[in-house]
């Protein structure tokens, strides 16, 4: 504290007293320094007195004493603002205190203690004022402003905007997905029955035409009825499945037809918001760019309608057994409830889902009916369809997988379309296949072979079966059997070549012969009734290449023997010499024309080529076997009538038949073949109960056996082959189904009985209409009713050989009977093989007796123009129907469905009249 004393005139002051206003000095009173105001004091910078000390200021100069001023006027209620920002104005005390006008202050600063003096305007007062924003409290501190609030939503709007063109200019519309482009190839019966099918997605696209018009309806009304007037996005359902995944309420799909088939086509079925942006800006771009009824189209195809069902031609399938162009209306409004979830409306076996499922259903018809889509009447009439039995998916088990392997097959290898794009699927393909016939195909073989297979028999492991079935006239493809399952046994036993053929070979030999006009050794002209020499192991004769001796069957010596007996008893030694005499040559190049391929493995110019080592398929056998059947006139085999893929048919190969041998040739070789099943080596396919001609055949080792047989509608080959299931080895069937051996004559012609009798049933019966060779005359007999007996229910081998004796190994071992409904003959067994049942008539065209018939019963002598009592030479001794006079009877009474024919009348001098 200063100890000078106050000056004159100055007294302490109330604080609280604010004391009258007084008068505003004026500048002259208070003499100013450099800055105008005074000498400072307080406590400001320079003072020496502590904060808040209040002292009068220090005395000054004297001056001249003035008169006293009047008092000043009222001040104003409020001094003028004073602007914040302008540096010249001091900061507002604060509110609780007021300064005296024209004095100095002191005041804390930000910057620290300041002192300022305070010029009130001329005539008034100045008062202090608080200054500065008002301080938020409370809630209102964490809620943003307005400005805060604008600010963000424009933000917010060219963000988006923004984002929109900027994702509507870098989202291209994608290439398909690999799984929604991918389709199974359909196979059909001849008729359009489904057969088959192929593929890891059981899908098969259609046109939208091909979908009744009450079925797209239906499926627009369940799903997107504003399909065709509306954008392809909506954007209300896109926000709404955007926060359903966001909150953890559950996915959601685009709601429009476009947006689900964007998803289904392009992008797949993962929900993430990601591609729920992509798929609204490819639906915009799809809707400008695609047709509507594209879009619908291809809706209808990629959806998933449950059973493993893609595409509503499959789903047609899958729920009705039909195809979706055969939809009705009611059928139709139950699939498009399928789209929605096809789980939980499936009312299959599921009766939880019937109740939601006709209210889903029930939904789909009123909406059509508010559509004006489906009339009040029909909507009435309209009744719950249930959908078939869910069944196991078959695939390509049983015969599915051969046939398909083999239609693939025909079509590669024709050219047709290349493997690759046929492995891309989404074709239907129509085959030449007929249903009933396939059935009792596989129904023959199961009844003859399958059955009776045994477990316990090793050799029954190694029994396979393969078949096809031709029709002449158009060479298709009617049925074929592939083996016992596709799933078990993948090689398809019809079209494989690697099993030889055997005597099924020898009647393309006699057919060459004929058609080339073959001659013998000594210059005789070739015809059925040539005699040969059947000795055993007989060396060939004329053939320069290595010495040939071929054994027969069982080594039997047949002696001189007509070449249509050697036909009938299968005779390897004849034909050895049949072939050299036609040239070997040329029996290949006749089996080529007839329909051997002509890179058929061991298919070789040489003396064996009669006896069938080549290893042709039993496909390529009954090719060439429908040509006899067709009268010499061959075509190519079809095994598809028609294959398309999205409406459109690919070209196919055209089936022109020619004449590759005469008439003639062809006739004639039929009219020997007859005599097989008449009497010779093929009896047991006298159950076809039709006019019939065939050849069996024995694989060396007994590892194939075969019989190639035709009527004139139907020509089918039949084989039963060895193979190891293990080691994939050919092996022998000595023992197999409980025989002692295998040959053409068992099994394999049981089978083509079977089948051709029920694959006929109901046709008319038809006679061979032939026209033979030269020099040669057919005396076939029509079937006998006598003698087959009732066509329904034919005789059959007898086990036990108790029928009639006649025998059906090649060997004529006479070791099985066959029993027919014709009286049993009289012929007995022989270990040999060299004698079967008694001929009906013997012959004395050479002054004496007639031997005893071959097996085949002897048709009567033809009468000679001369007297009684004179003889004429017969071109026969060996009781197959001589021509001069009957010198005794056969040794036995007709045998199994032909009866035995008394003796000739008398001959004359007339020339002997050719043996058929």
């Amino acid at each position: 504290m200063s100890d000078e004393p106050p000056q004159p005139g100055w007294e302490p002051r109330d604080p609280t007293d604010a004391g009258p206003p007084r008068e505003a000095p004026s500048p002259a009173d208070h003499p100013a320094g450099p800055t105008g105001t005074g000498r400072r004091t307080g406590t400001g910078a320079g003072s020496d007195r502590p904060a808040g000390t209040d002292r009068p200021a220090e005395p000054a100069e004297p001056a001249e004493p003035t008169e006293p001023a009047e008092p000043a006027e009222p001040a104003e209620p409020a001094a003028e603002p004073t602007d914040p920002t302008d540096p010249t104005e001091p900061t507002d005390p604060p509110a609780d205190r007021t300064e005296p006008t024209g004095r100095t202050t002191t005041r804390t600063t930000a910057t620290g203690p300041r002192t300022t003096a305070t010029f009130p305007r001329a005539g008034t007062t100045r008062a202090t004022r608080t200054t500065g924003r008002r301080k938020r409290t409370g809630l209102r501190r964490f809620l943003p402003t307005w400005r805060v609030v604008l600010g963000a939503f424009l933000l917010a709007a060219l963000l988006l905007i923004g984002g929109f063109f900027a994702g509507y200019h870098f989202v291209d519309i994608p290439p398909a997905n690999a799984a929604a482009t991918a389709q199974s190839n359909v196979f059909l019966y001849e008729d359009g029955t489904p057969l088959a099918q192929k593929g890891d997605v059981n899908r098969e696209n259609v046109r939208l035409s091909q979908v009744p018009a009450t079925v797209q309806h239906a499926v627009l009304a369940a799903e997107d009825r504003d399909f065709y007037s509306q954008p392809g996005v909506d954007p209300e359902a896109m926000v709404r499945a955007a926060w359903n995944t966001l909150t953890g309420k559950g996915t959601q799909g685009g709601s429009t037809i476009t947006q689900q088939y964007v998803k289904n086509y392009y992008l797949g079925q993962e929900q993430t918001l990601v591609r729920k942006a992509k798929e609204f800006f490819i639906s915009i771009k799809l809707d400008r760019e695609k047709a509507k009824d594209d879009i619908f189209q291809g809706y209808l195809n990629t959806s998933f309608y449950g059973r493993n069902a893609y595409g509503i031609q499959a789903a047609a399938r899958a729920y009705y057994g039909r195809d979706a162009q055969d939809l009705t209306t009611a059928q139709g409004a139950y699939l498009a409830v399928l789209l929605n979830a096809p789980s939980a409306y499936d009312v299959d076996g599921r009766p939880e889902n019937r109740a939601k499922a006709l209210r889903r259903w029930n939904y789909v018809l009123d909406a059509m009916v508010t559509e004006k889509w489906l009339s009040p009447a029909a909507r009435a009439a309209t009744t719950f369809p249930e959908p078939e039995e869910v069944t196991a998916t078959t695939g390509l088990s049983g015969q599915r997988g051969y046939i398909v392997q083999a239609v693939e097959d025909y079509l590669t290898d024709h050219d047709v379309i290349d493997a690759k794009t046929l492995a891309q699927g989404g074709f239907r393909i129509t085959t030449t296949l007929q249903q009933d016939k396939q059935e009792s195909l596989a129904a023959a073989v199961d009844e003859q072979v399958t059955s009776r297979l045994d477990e316990g028999n090793e050799t029954d492991r190694y029994v396979r079966v393969g078949g096809v079935s031709i029709d002449p006239a158009t060479s298709k493809v009617v049925a074929m059997y592939g083996g016992v399952d596709y799933t078990r046994q993948f090689v398809n036993n019809a079209t494989r070549r690697d099993y030889q053929v055997g005597s099924t070979f020898k009647p393309f030999v006699l057919a060459a012969a004929v058609d080339n006009a073959s001659v013998t050794q000594d210059g005789e002209r070739i015809t059925p009734h040539t005699r040969y020499d059947g000795t055993n192991k007989r060396q060939v004769q004329g053939w320069t290449g290595s010495p040939y001796a071929p054994a027969n069957e069982d080594d039997v010596d047949y002696g001189p023997i007509t070449l249509r007996t050697a036909t009938d008893k299968s005779v390897n030694a004849v034909y050895a010499q049949l072939a050299v005499d036609v040239g070997p040559a040329k029996v290949e190049q006749t089996a080529i024309e007839l329909g051997l391929p002509a890179d058929t493995p061991d298919l070789n110019p040489s003396p064996s080529i009669a006896l069938g080592p080549a290893t042709a398929s039993v496909l390529d056998m009954a090719e060439a076997y429908a040509t006899l059947a067709n009268h010499g006139k061959h075509g190519t085999y079809a095994l598809v009538e028609r294959i398309e893929k999205d409406g459109t048919a690919l070209p196919l190969p055209t089936a022109k038949s020619r004449q590759v041998i005469s008439r003639e040739a062809a006739d004639t070789t039929t009219a020997v073949l007859r005599g097989v099943i008449e009497g010779g080596t093929g009896t047991a396919a006298q159950a076809a109960g039709r006019p019939a001609a065939g050849k069996t055949g024995t694989a060396e080792d007994d590892k194939a056996a075969w019989f190639a047989g035709y009527t004139p509608e139907l020509a089918t080959v039949i084989t039963v082959m060895g193979q190891d299931p293990d080691t994939g080895a050919q092996k022998p069937l000595y023992g197999a189904l409980g025989l002692e051996r295998m040959n053409g004559g068992g099994a394999p012609a049981e089978i083509w009985g079977e089948y051709t009798r029920a694959a006929l049933r109901g046709s008319e019966v038809r006679d061979f209409d032939l026209v033979l060779a030269r020099g040669t005359e057919e005396q076939l007999e029509q079937p006998d009713p006598s003698g087959s007996g009732d066509p329904e229910d034919p005789g059959g081998w007898d086990p036990e050989g108790v029928g009639a004796g006649r025998e059906r190994g090649e060997g004529s071992d006479g070791y099985d009977g066959y029993r027919g409904p014709g009286s049993p003959g009289g012929g007995a067994r022989e270990p040999s093989g060299t004698q079967g049942a008694g001929g009906a008539s013997g012959t004395a065209g050479q002054a004496e007796p007639g031997t005893p018939g071959s097996g085949r019963p002897g048709a009567p002598g033809v009468p000679g123009g001369a007297p009684a009592g004179d003889q004429a030479p017969g071109p026969d001794d060996t009781g197959a129907n001589g021509t001069g006079t009957g010198a005794g009877p056969g040794v036995g009474p007709g045998a199994g469905p032909v009866p035995g024919m008394p003796a000739g009348p008398p001959g004359g001098p007339a020339p002997a009249v050719p043996f058929r």
